[in-house]
């Protein structure tokens, strides 16, 4: 009888397992096929060009443009390389119009073609020269053309710390260019403007990095005369063609919002979208709007930024208030071979993705690669659209939520803040407030929920945690956590709060609050498990690993510097970027994190070296 009753237990607690809801992960939905590279071809991919009879177009930062045959795999898995042109110098940008291709030297926008019909280039036609200084960050990306057949290019500012006129002329500006060669420059303040593009309206949208006067990756809409931002540029301001005429000295320089240097500063532009860094990345590089009808992706319309330093896409969702850009960016897919430059539509409405990570470092451990992205046409339960509301937001889905899942409370978490705006490389977060949820209203089909808020701050980044949200099936978010720029708050009806729109309070366990001096005095050793959960918490994976160099040194190496606990708290809400001189990407302030979990992470590092030290004795005995 006890048999009988085991074998039937364990049928039940099978059948159990089997119909609970799986956890979806971003493969079940969206692939990553890998395009084989010949070992000696440096594929160091700064631009990549679809060309119409299905081959494509690949430029290299080692001056090289390759054309690949098969580049979709119809047939087999089998690619053919064949070096187009060559001889050039660090290719960022790469365009196909009319039987040439069009590219971005470091100093010149270069027309190549094939006038033999060879298969090899034997024309090199300079269309516009730009000045240079030698400087190494001095780069040039482009060309993105336009419809009337114009060239936009952006160009980076020279690296030399902050200041006015860093070398070389219309550094940290985008230009338009004539097929004839004429140069317009239209808008300013870029630091690093790896990604840009125009969208389906015609208007213009550009990443940026962190830096100098930028405190997170963020995405901006140009429009002519707009200031981006970054004042190393401003020298050009003064020439008789710039559309606008603006000085360093106007600039504030006291650490407050962008926001508020905008009220004085009347041609300063703030961004669409924030982009958080180390969370959202923390080297922002192309931008492509989804103009496949529905092939690439379940989010028509909606834009795909890339990072380079986290090797990943990223999905971002605009709208119009008052006729200013907003919006919100939400993780897409993660896990690409190398730091992702360049993104490019196919034929069939996949994405070819370029990958390099020389001297810049990446999640991803390749040096260089090429990859397809391709969506399986399954509808992942994502958030599908974030829009602003006057007393909140709304927030649409792809799939009917639960209902009781929407209503709780307890199924977010919401916070707004802002960063600094000053000439210091990066910021942390700033002026960061929880935010209170006063009501719910879920639409009749379930696939909308408006939030009312006790407050929505204008120019502030809305942190959206849904981590209690689930589908009718029972299944939480492919990706919980998203991130609303409130640049305006439109008008319209307010919700009328009544016991239908009531959140569910539910009781849960409040952790006791610790005063900054018991902070300081916490030195607790915690497990690897323990650590790691901190660890991603806090985004620290995001550029640190346990053993490996990633975009900052790894755990362990920071380890045999023998640092007190203390010492690592002042360096994380403080970094000194010459104690490692070997990383090109300087480490952001992390002062919002709490004391008392830097000094956990603090005392688990310190033990990494003598923890590899016991384990060695063991291995030997």
């Amino acid at each position: 009888m006890k048999h009988n009753l085991s074998i039937l237990l364990l049928f039940i607690s099978t059948f159990a397992l089997a119909q609970s809801p799986s956890t979806k992960t971003e493969k079940d939905f969206y692939e990553i096929k890998t395009l084989p590279i010949p070992q000696d071809i440096y594929l160091e991919i700064g631009g990549i060009a679809t060309m119409p009879d299905g081959r494509l177009g690949v430029s290299t930062r080692r001056g090289e443009i390759w054309i690949i045959e098969n580049p979709y795999q119809k047939d087999s898995h089998q690619t053919y390389y064949r070096r187009f042109a060559s001889g050039m110098h660090e290719i960022l940008g790469l365009a196909y119009k009319d039987g040439a291709f069009y590219c971005s030297q470091r100093g010149e926008l270069t027309k190549v073609s094939d006038t033999d019909r060879d298969g090899v280039a034997d024309r090199y036609e300079p269309i516009y020269q730009f000045q240079l200084s030698g400087n190494y960050h001095e780069y040039t990306y482009g060309p993105v053309f336009d419809k009337n057949g114009d060239m936009w290019v952006t160009l980076n500012l020279a690296w030399v710390g902050y200041g006015e006129g860093k070398f070389s002329k219309w550094r940290g500006w985008l230009v338009k260019i004539s097929p004839d060669g004429k140069l317009e420059p239209f808008a300013a303040g870029l630091r690093s403007p790896a990604g840009y593009s125009i969208n389906q309206e015609g208007d213009i949208f550009y990443g940026e990095n962190q830096g100098d006067w930028v405190g997170s990756g963020r995405v901006t809409h140009l429009a002519k005369g707009d200031f981006a931002g970054n004042p190393g540029g401003l020298k050009w301001a003064k020439e008789p063609n710039s559309p606008f005429k603006l000085t360093l000295e106007e600039i504030p320089d006291n650490g407050s919002p962008m926001f508020e240097a905008a009220k004085k500063v009347k041609n300063l532009k703030l961004p669409a979208v924030w982009f958080p860094h180390a969370i959202m990345g923390i080297s922002t590089s192309d931008i492509l709007q989804d103009t496949t009808g529905g092939k690439f992706s379940p989010f028509p319309g909606q834009y795909f930024v890339a990072d380079q330093g986290q090797s990943k896409v990223m999905r971002m969702g605009l709208e119009k208030v008052n006729g200013v850009y907003q919006g919100f960016c939400i993780n897409y897919r993660e896990g690409f071979q190398s730091g992702i430059l360049r993104e490019r539509f196919g034929l069939d409405g996949s994405m070819f993705v370029g990958m390099t990570s020389r001297g810049w470092g990446s999640t991803g451990k390749d040096d260089f690669g090429l990859q397809r992205l391709v969506w399986n046409g399954l509808m992942p339960f994502e958030i599908n659209m974030i829009e602003a509301r006057s007393d909140g937001f709304e927030i649409s889905f792809t799939q009917a939520v639960d209902v009781n899942s929407v209503k709780k409370a307890t199924s977010y978490a919401l916070r707004s803040y802002i960063y600094k705006y000053h000439h210091q490389y990066g910021s942390p977060i700033v002026d960061v407030k929880d935010l209170a949820i006063k009501g719910i209203v879920v639409s009749s089909d379930k696939k909308k929920v408006r939030i009312v808020l006790d407050q929505v701050r204008q120019y502030f980044i809305h942190e959206f945690k849904l981590t209690g949200v689930k589908n009718e099936a029972g299944e939480p978010l492919l990706h919980e956590t998203a991130y609303y720029t409130l640049n305006q708050i439109p008008s319209g009806d307010k919700v009328v709060l009544n016991a239908s729109t009531t959140p569910i309070i539910e009781k849960v366990a409040v952790e006791k609050k610790v005063s900054k001096a018991d902070n300081a005095k916490v030195t607790t050793v915690i497990s690897d498990n323990e650590a790691m959960a901190l660890l991603k918490k806090h985004t620290c994976v995001a550029c640190h690993a346990r053993e490996e160099k990633l975009i900052g040194p790894s755990f362990t190496d920071i380890s045999k510097r023998k640092y007190s606990d203390k010492q690592i708290l002042a360096l994380v809400y403080k970094p000194n970027p010459k104690n490692w001189p070997d990383f090109a990407t300087e480490m952001a302030p992390m002062s919002h994190v709490p004391a008392k979990d830097v000094l956990k992470i603090a005392s688990w590092i310190n033990g990494l070296t003598q923890k590899k030290a016991n384990d060695a004795l063991i291995n030997r005995d």
